[in-house]
């Protein structure tokens, strides 16, 4: 039987939904982190995990993230997630869709979705039906909500040109070389703003379809996945999936700056500190890559216009130039200062 208390990433949530309808084949998680701020806020992730407990682990990690990252972003939320267990085929329905939705509602707005990976705008549609407490939904243009990607993006290159300025004393990435891990809706729109600026890019991704129609309009090189971790260049961008930065992988990083997009690279809480012996600038994922949740909470909580987003993005690099300055005075790598500041932000510092 799988309990959460024993698990080294159970961090006094304040609640675990685990979700069965048999008549769908739905079988969920919903964990929620913290409702010190307000009501907790996660995307919903569809994935096939290999075993009951890794899709616990991953629920809570994601979760405790995005305590930090709502926290971080200076937004009125919580931080909660949803992992959706998938078959081998990943197999999905409207009838599961159905009853995830209903399961959220039932919860009564203490837990708010919209998308993660595995997840559509049109699965988001569905869920919708069977409940009001979700965004990331469609809007017209030039209104605020919609597809997350493209404002997680943004944020990301924004945090990546402040590591740049920070590490290398460039105000551009033009001539620079940035390895680019994943080639989804996140890492193409890091692809595409960083090839505008005249960066050179390298870009691995399992997807081969995906990747090279990706390096075709940026002008990239498409490398093997197993050797995207190793490259020689001026930053890694994570921008897949998480617990790429271990023991190993730090020792063969060949870069001075780790900047990107993916939810929970560090594998362990040593391998910032492994990072930061190294000499390595990390900017912390769930600060770099909060423009997505900037996004859609404020389509939520109908507090502003495109303006408002864009202007909560765009400070971004301004937190992460606050951690990277009380790391340099503390000697503490940037996660742990990052961490220190989210936990007093929700009342746990």
């Amino acid at each position: 039987m799988i309990t959460p208390w024993g698990f080294p990433d159970f961090d006094a949530h304040e609640a675990l939904h685990f979700v069965t309808d048999e008549a769908s084949g739905l079988r969920a998680i919903i964990a929620m982190h913290s409702t010190h701020l307000g009501p907790a806020a996660g995307g919903s992730r569809f994935w096939h995990y290999a075993d009951d407990a890794d899709a616990l682990t991953d629920a809570l990690r994601l979760s405790r993230g995005m305590s930090y990252k709502n926290a971080m972003a200076g937004l009125p939320l919580g931080g909660g997630k949803a992992v959706i267990l998938a078959d081998k085929n990943r197999t999905k329905t409207p009838q599961m869709l159905a009853a995830f939705g209903e399961a959220v509602d039932s919860l009564g707005g203490k837990y708010v979705t919209a998308e993660d990976v595995g997840i559509s705008v049109d699965d988001m549609i569905e869920v919708a039906r069977h409940t009001k407490f979700i965004a990331g939904l469609p809007v017209e243009e030039g209104q605020v909500g919609g597809d997350p990607g493209p404002h997680t993006s943004l944020g990301v290159f924004l945090g990546i040109k402040a590591a740049v300025k920070r590490k290398l004393g460039k105000d551009s990435v033009s001539g620079l070389h940035i390895a680019l891990q994943g080639a989804g809706s996140v890492a193409g729109g890091v692809a595409r703003h960083a090839a505008a600026e005249g960066a050179r890019l390298s870009i691995a991704d399992v997807d081969a379809a995906r990747v090279n129609e990706l390096a075709k309009v940026t002008g990239a090189t498409v490398v093997d996945p197993a050797a995207i971790m190793t490259l020689e260049a001026d930053v890694l961008s994570p921008c897949a999936l998480g617990a790429i930065l271990t023991e190993q992988s730090i020792a063969a990083l060949n870069v001075p700056i780790v900047a990107g997009g993916a939810n929970n690279q560090l594998a362990t809480r040593e391998d910032g500190d492994r990072l930061h012996a190294r000499g390595i600038l990390y900017a912390p994922d769930y600060v770099i890559n909060a423009g997505g949740i900037i996004n859609v909470s404020t389509e939520y909580l109908g507090d502003g216009g495109p303006e408002l987003v864009r202007s909560r993005i765009e400070a971004i690099p301004h937190r992460l130039e606050q951690i990277w300055a009380e790391s340099e005075g503390t000697s503490r790598d940037p996660a742990d200062v990052a961490d220190a500041m989210a936990r007093k932000l929700i009342g746990r510092g």
